[in-house]
């Protein structure tokens, strides 16, 4: 058995995938990489082929009809055969010193006495053209050094959330939560770290600098006008998350009130993207997602209301205005917008 099953899920990424796949190569026998060619018309499935035939014990190629990122992910989990799985974009990549570190402590845990659920690290925005690097880490939230359960985890201030590019979770739970990815839907990210986590017991934080999160490219999912372009699957990935629990039942205070807040910034991002298009058509769906959890959640609703974005259902003057670019800095700081 495989150490890290990671998956790479690919459509049309002959010019970047190279990059990625080079990246984790080091893992060496360690890894497996799982190359989703999800029904590229470019070069993408030569090079998964080429690179599978170059490291036949390290690299499996994947063939399969155009389904979205969704559909690549569970193919991944479908075929990974490693204790771990990680996804790594195709346009992304991992840091070496990291990489080894991470792969060190997982080895640890494949034959220690103690399941690790989930491998927490940080991820760097590799934003095009900016000087600075911003960081997301999890030194405030997360003991170190140990493994900790949701009790011992700290206050998480806004902005700060469990992205993909930060998890590693073990493969057999995600499968032992029936974890399967809505096809030709856009942020599914956000349903892969989500609905696992009543599932996620034991953690581990790794406080180094792993994954590389590129943002530069104008046909990117988290381009701005990209984002109001496919409103329609954030609604979708929204209203999903909203049905998946009922987040009053979750039985931990602290894991419930983390999933309370991730949901609340989903909301957030697709009601200011929504304000923010500007469009009367965009503008009564977002009265319509508000209706929606209103009518399944009278109590979620408030709470949802009263929360960072609270009044942007109804932007009066200048203090509305306000609350509305408060919420949008928060959904940058989240998605962090090309």
């Amino acid at each position: 058995m495989k150490l890290l099953s990671i998956a790479i899920p690919c459509y049309n990424s002959e010019d970047y995938m190279e990059n990625c796949i080079k990246s984790l190569l080091p893992g060496g026998e360690d890894v497996e990489i799982l190359i989703i060619n999800d029904g590229s018309k470019d070069m993408t499935p030569e090079i998964a082929n080429a690179y599978e035939k170059k490291y036949p014990t390290i690299v499996r190629a994947i063939h399969q009809e155009n389904g979205g990122h969704g559909a690549a992910v569970n193919a991944g989990i479908r075929n990974a055969q490693g204790l771990f799985f990680k996804v790594v974009d195709s346009d992304d990549w991992v840091d070496q010193e990291s990489y080894q570190a991470i792969l060190t402590k997982l080895k640890e845990f494949a034959g220690g006495s103690e399941t690790l659920d989930m491998l927490i690290s940080n991820f760097v925005y590799e934003k095009q053209g900016a000087r600075h690097k911003k960081v997301m880490r999890y030194t405030s939230v997360f003991p170190q050094n140990k493994i900790f359960r949701w009790e011992d985890a700290k206050h998480f201030r806004k902005g700060k959330y469990i992205l993909m590019h930060s998890v590693i979770y073990r493969t057999k739970l995600l499968l032992d939560c029936g974890l399967e990815l809505p096809r030709h839907t856009f942020y599914v990210d956000n349903l892969f770290v989500y609905e696992p986590l009543p599932f996620v017991k034991n953690m581990y934080y790794l406080n180094v600098d792993f994954y590389r999160y590129f943002i530069g490219r104008s046909d990117q999912s988290v381009n701005e006008k990209v984002m109001i372009s496919r409103i329609d699957q954030q609604i979708k990935v929204n209203k999903i998350m909203l049905d998946t629990y009922d987040l009053w039942k979750i039985p931990n205070r602290k894991l419930r009130k983390y999933m309370f807040n991730y949901l609340e910034i989903i909301t957030v991002i697709s009601t200011v993207m929504m304000i923010r298009s500007g469009t009367k058509e965009n503008l009564e769906k977002k009265r319509e997602l508000w209706n929606y959890i209103k009518q399944q959640d009278i109590r979620l609703f408030h709470r949802l209301r009263n929360g960072i974005m609270g009044h942007t259902m109804n932007l009066p003057g200048r203090s509305g205005r306000k609350i509305s670019i408060a919420a949008y800095k928060i959904s940058q700081k989240v998605v962090g917008f090309n």
